[in-house]
């Protein structure tokens, strides 16, 4: 069975991760590759520079290839940034023949109406923070969340009888100019692109697993360099995506202001912070420049929330992952100030980062100690997984609807 490369491209790093699938819906992990981007690759998580981006995209691919002894035949890339537009719509549809059993062809009609009226929803939205009435935007992700007919909760409509349906679908879409980049980079990398997925859904798609009728209920929070992409799942289903442009680079630039030094240096510093290993003066400038930052990121991150659990709760579950995750002083913020407040959680959320040795249908080999920081690259391998296996030979729950919702 062909290998799939999960290449997550961010602001900081490219991570490659090849894996082969099995029939079962499993990932067996076979190379590993990391390699730190240059100053200005990447901007607000999209590619900026495409030569430099492919240099070191390439270090990082051939590190993977190297250890699994053979070569990437499929790629999977991530894509983030604020003007990648991930949201819910839910589709009310009244059958005029309720006897009839609904057909393939009936739903590929109400899948069509729903991608067409988000991708114009997505076109005005982006269009407006751009200032670009021309912009094009590409559907990049869609999942169905939940689909009810006649108030009843199922799975798979094909072969049911009903009048009402009621369908909420998960749908993403990118600019143009941003899913072309990508593009260039796996052409010039020789690399047969399978699909460009928003990386959050990607995440989300890892934690679950080939479990389709999984219950599973979280907030993912991906923090990387450049951005910070959260995704809301309940019960098994990708409720929405929402993306700010505030990352670990912003944290690293705040330290340099603070202390009057590069980026470089402030970098260390911030590690070092988090280390342990900093004087008590360095310590105490060192806190209260990352503590006003995180003050501004908790903004984005009830801004990003607001627009969800309108008619319940939000999930108590929070899981964070990204380089951006691992500074101590984000996780203990989350744990014990009072940002949640004003969202709708019934009581404190519990956070955690991301264990990818905890991950579901996931092999990983001994002699590697992957953090949460690949749960991307790890979640970009299942979305591959899942665009594979569009039109599985066996019959089973969902195949035909994954089918309509391959891109």
């Amino acid at each position: 069975m062909n290998t799939i490369l999960g290449l997550d491209i961010g602001t900081e790093f490219v991570k490659a991760v090849l894996a082969r699938p099995s029939k079962k819906g499993k990932l067996e992990v076979l190379g590993i590759g990391k390699a730190k981007q240059s100053e200005g690759s990447m901007y607000n998580g999209a590619v900026a520079d495409i030569p430099a981006v492919v240099a070191t995209c390439e270090d990082a691919l051939n590190q993977a290839e190297n250890e699994a002894g053979e070569r990437a035949n499929l790629a999977v890339v991530g894509i983030a940034g604020e003007l990648i537009k991930g949201n819910t719509t839910t589709v009310n549809y009244t059958r005029k023949n309720m006897n009839k059993p609904i057909s393939e062809s009936e739903m590929n009609e109400i899948v069509k109406k729903v991608q067409q009226k988000s991708g114009e929803v997505a076109r005005k939205t982006v269009a407006l923070e751009t200032g670009n009435e021309n912009v094009e935007v590409r559907l990049i992700n869609s999942a169905i969340v939940s689909l009810t007919i006649d108030g009843y909760k199922i799975s798979n409509p094909i072969g049911f009888k009903g009048s009402d349906i009621v369908i909420q679908f998960y749908t993403a879409f990118a600019p143009l100019i941003h899913v072309a980049a990508i593009e260039k980079v796996c052409a010039e990398l020789n690399l047969d692109l399978l699909t460009v997925a928003v990386e959050p859904f990607a995440v989300c798609r890892a934690c679950l697993g080939d479990d389709l009728d999984s219950n599973f209920s979280s907030i993912v929070m991906d923090i990387g360099g450049g951005t910070t992409d959260i995704a809301v799942i309940e019960d098994g289903g990708v409720e929405g995506t929402k993306m700010f442009s505030i990352g670990g680079r912003s944290f690293t630039h705040q330290v340099a202001e603070s202390l009057g030094v590069d980026f470089e240096v402030a970098e260390n510093k911030k590690l070092d912070f988090d280390a342990g290993k900093l004087n008590d003066r360095e310590k105490s400038k060192v806190e209260a420049a990352l503590s006003r930052n995180i003050s501004v990121w908790l903004t984005g991150v009830e801004v990003a929330l607001e627009d969800f659990g309108t008619d319940g709760s939000l999930p108590r579950s929070v899981l964070l992952c990204g380089g951006g995750a691992s500074l101590s002083l984000i996780q203990e913020t989350l744990a014990i100030s009072d940002w949640y407040k004003n969202l709708a959680f019934s009581r404190r959320p519990v956070i955690h980062l991301i264990d990818v040795n905890d991950l579901p249908d996931l092999t990983l080999p001994e002699d590697h100690k992957l953090d949460h920081s690949y749960a991307t690259a790890l979640g970009l391998l299942r979305v591959g997984v899942d665009t594979i296996a569009g039109a599985p030979e066996e019959n089973k729950l969902r195949a035909k609807i994954a089918k309509l919702l391959q891109n």
